[in-house]
């Protein structure tokens, strides 16, 4: 029991087992993007699914005389943040609009953001202080253990926020590149015709299956345009969820030609142009920071393996007419010495 014990505390072991689950990880994410449809087909269901139970429950508030469709959110995280009161405590003005960034809508993802920014650090403290403690110290006196598990309570304090910028800078990406084909697809909507209510949902069907992101994007704003008193309240809350220079400049472009009537083809034509323009240069951008990221690769990695490909050979044919040569001064040797 104790060298299995040693065996899993081995750094080496640690150090192997998270590359496996890496690994492992990257297969599922290529399989992910494989299965992309599906997850479009599914959420379209579900959308469907929850407009008819909308309207189940609008018409039993409304034959009851009262009620609301407001989302409420109980359980276990919900009595937890408002006993200890985290939302004041650990309120931050910004967390309303990263979460709606991040895809994240409704009072429930908010309550469990709060929850676990407020538990990760005991979690992150007692992982890191059983495994310095009680599994492995590594030979560190008693203040470097401290500080490791005070590391371990900071990383846990940190780890919802940096979840969550991952998760809007994951949907920021997949919004922006298929931003520009959509404006393309709304274009022709336009000028063939048809409302630019009926353009955002056409495109918003058919962008889904590059962007699901996008294709979410555009449905609520086509949800919002049909409800909200003001058209450029809907627009503002694209650019707002969306954060980005392109998307707000095309919602403000979409305000003025609502106001002043604006052609509203031709400032389509022009934001798909800015929004491809923007597109490229970021593509660009990235190619040009490419030679110094590989620098280090190449050093690491491909100059040793080159070097043993071109100087391969030449090693073992030295070798070969070394131990040539040594085997012709053996006899040589000898008869010498019989003389």
């Amino acid at each position: 029991m104790e060298s299995i014990m040693r065996a899993i505390v081995e750094p080496v072991n640690l150090i192997s087992l998270a590359v496996a689950v890496l690994v492992f990880a990257t297969i599922l994410t290529l399989l992910g993007g494989m299965g992309s449809g599906v997850a479009l087909e599914s959420r379209m269901k579900a959308v469907a699914v929850r407009r008819d139970e909308l309207k189940r429950r609008s018409r039993q508030a409304i034959a009851a005389g009262g009620g609301g469709l407001r989302h409420t959110d109980d359980g276990f995280k919900k009595t937890v943040v408002d006993r200890l009161n985290l939302t004041k405590m650990l309120e931050d003005p910004k967390v309303v609009e990263q979460m709606a960034q991040a895809g994240f809508r409704g009072p429930r993802p908010l309550t469990t953001f709060y929850f676990f920014r407020f538990a990760s650090p005991f979690v992150g403290f007692a992982l890191a202080g059983i495994y310095i403690f009680f599994i492995n110290d590594f030979g560190q006196p008693l203040m470097v253990k401290v500080a490791i598990v005070m590391a371990g309570a900071m990383a846990g304090f940190y780890a919802p926020n940096m979840f969550l910028q991952n998760v809007i800078a994951k949907r920021k990406t997949s919004i922006m590149q298929a931003f520009p084909d959509a404006l393309d697809l709304m274009l022709i909507c336009v000028e063939a015709g048809m409302s630019i209510e009926s353009a955002i949902v056409k495109v918003a069907q058919e962008i889904g299956t590059t962007s699901i992101a996008l294709a979410e994007e555009l449905s609520l704003l086509s949800a919002e345009l049909s409800y909200l008193p003001e058209r450029r309240m809907a627009y503002e809350g694209l650019a707002k969820r969306t954060n980005h220079p392109g998307v707000r400049a095309v919602a403000t472009a979409m305000v003025q030609a609502e106001q002043y009537g604006t052609p509203l083809g031709s400032a389509l034509r022009t934001m798909a142009k800015e929004n491809r323009d923007l597109r490229l240069s970021a593509a660009e951008k990235k190619a040009a920071a490419l030679p110094a990221q590989l620098t280090v690769p190449m050093i690491l990695f491909f100059l040793p393996v080159l070097f043993t490909v071109i100087l391969g050979p030449a090693i073992i044919k030295i070798q070969d007419t070394m131990a040539s040569n040594a085997a012709r001064d053996v006899p040589r040797a000898e008869q010498s010495a019989e003389k």
